[in-house]
């Protein structure tokens, strides 16, 4: 599909030339206010009311991931003619647009990783902008950024970095269900700048399901918030994606499970990959995962203030259908799995309600259910025929000194994990 993605008050966003198929998007306008695919609006009205100043070039790179999100959204895989592969041809206005034009390539190789589509992005025009700069502060009072999604390794990852003497300005994206739990644990890591944004798009119903493009945009409002931070002689500022190396790598665990369940969200050939437009197009920040080659477990076992870790981990979310059940952890996706293995390898009670606790059970929400029957099989695989072929390529992107290190992480995991369907007997 194609689509043409102008801001709010351009005259372009609503109109068509002869012979041309672009369904219209704005940004940053109202959506009852046009006809156009829309996003943003809330996310600039945030940042006004926090006071900051992103650079313009922060703003751009925000625009570029809602509109590849509405695009992802508004395009289903079903009707590709493969059932998943889809084209996909962005048109853009941008604020800087001769900043970025000569790394689309760089830009269409991250989101071919991200979502495995075929995309084509073009900017045909300067963005005129449809909002001034806020009257705020030149700097906040914080000396890195760290998302904070409402999820356990995001809070491990902020207890450390606070443990360690950091003040991270701590960015959430709001899910329904998540918001509370996030201000909480924003108070709980004690008086820190915190901004919650959320990207308010209006698509077409029914919209695409996978969405993986939703991860981007959770790094672009890190990226946003950085660019208002100011460190010593000009140094990056620290973007902290934390994130357990099982879940950011994700290997197949079965060779089924290589496209549609395979997620690339914090892979570090995705974070690479933006690594390199960040640093080519001028974006002083710089993204860290510290836990890519820690396994869940691990960083459970290894959070630097256990006693804080006790008290809000099982307040955390995990669950990727957390809505669909109610606002409870189904117990057997493969985000379930992780947790509730990372809790045993702890060694402290796991309060988290499950949907679907017993994964013993021999019937197919339980033992038979597709994620808790390709963890047997991985772990079947790799008892057979070794750890080597099941990993596969997944280490692709991975760099070569830390590939010894992931491998022995993927071992490990797997274990936890193993740990976890043994104490339910799940064969």
């Amino acid at each position: 599909m194609n689509f043409r993605v102008r801001f709010e008050g351009d005259g372009t966003a609503t109109t068509h030339g002869a012979g041309e198929d672009f369904t219209p998007v704005e940004l940053y306008a109202r959506p009852s206010q046009t006809d156009a695919l829309t996003a943003g609006r809330s996310i600039l009205r945030e940042v006004r009311r926090a006071n900051l100043k992103p650079r313009w070039r922060a703003w751009d790179f925000l625009s570029i991931a809602l509109a590849a999100a509405i695009a992802d959204a508004a395009t289903l895989r079903e009707s590709s003619p493969d059932g998943w592969t889809r084209e996909i041809h962005l048109d853009l206005a941008l604020i800087e647009p001769d900043i970025w034009r000569p790394y689309l390539p760089l830009l269409t190789d991250a989101l071919r990783f991200l979502t495995t589509d075929v995309w084509k992005i073009e900017i045909t025009e300067r963005a005129s902008m449809p909002f001034k700069e806020p009257n705020g502060p030149a700097a906040p009072n914080a000396d890195c950024v760290a998302l904070l999604s409402g999820g356990l390794d995001s809070l491990i990852g902020g207890i450390d970095l606070c443990v360690d003497g950091k003040r991270p300005f701590l960015v959430s994206h709001t899910v329904r269900g998540d918001a509370d739990h996030q201000r909480s644990f924003a108070r709980h890591l004690g008086a820190l700048p915190h901004i919650q944004l959320n990207h308010s798009d209006k698509v077409p119903n029914p919209s695409e399901i996978s969405q993986r493009v939703r991860s981007l945009i959770f790094i672009a409002y890190g990226v946003l918030i950085a660019s208002t931070v100011v460190t010593p002689s000009d140094e990056p500022v620290d973007l902290y994606v934390n994130e357990n190396g099982f879940i950011s790598i994700n290997p197949a665990l079965t060779p089924m499970r290589v496209g549609g369940l395979s997620t690339r969200t914090a892979h570090p050939r995705f974070l690479g990959l933006l690594q390199e437009l960040l640093d080519a197009t001028g974006l002083n920040v710089r993204l860290v995962n510290p836990y890519r080659l820690s396994t869940k477990g691990q960083m459970m076992v290894g959070c630097k203030n256990q006693d804080l870790l006790a008290t809000v981990a099982s307040l955390t979310t995990s669950c990727g259908r957390f809505q669909r059940y109610g606002y409870m952890h189904c117990g057997r996706c493969l985000p379930c799995q992780v947790r509730r293995a990372a809790f045993l390898r702890w060694g402290r009670a796991d309060n988290t309600t499950y949907k679907y606790d017993d994964l013993g059970r021999n019937d197919e929400d339980h033992a038979a259910f597709d994620d808790v029957r390709a963890v047997a099989i991985a772990r079947l695989t790799v008892d057979q025929t070794g750890l080597g072929r099941w990993v596969g390529n997944a280490l692709s992107g991975v760099p070569y000194l830390e590939r010894d290190a992931a491998i022995a992480m993927l071992r490990d995991g797997l274990d936890e994990l193993g740990g976890l369907h043994d104490q339910y007997h799940v064969t």
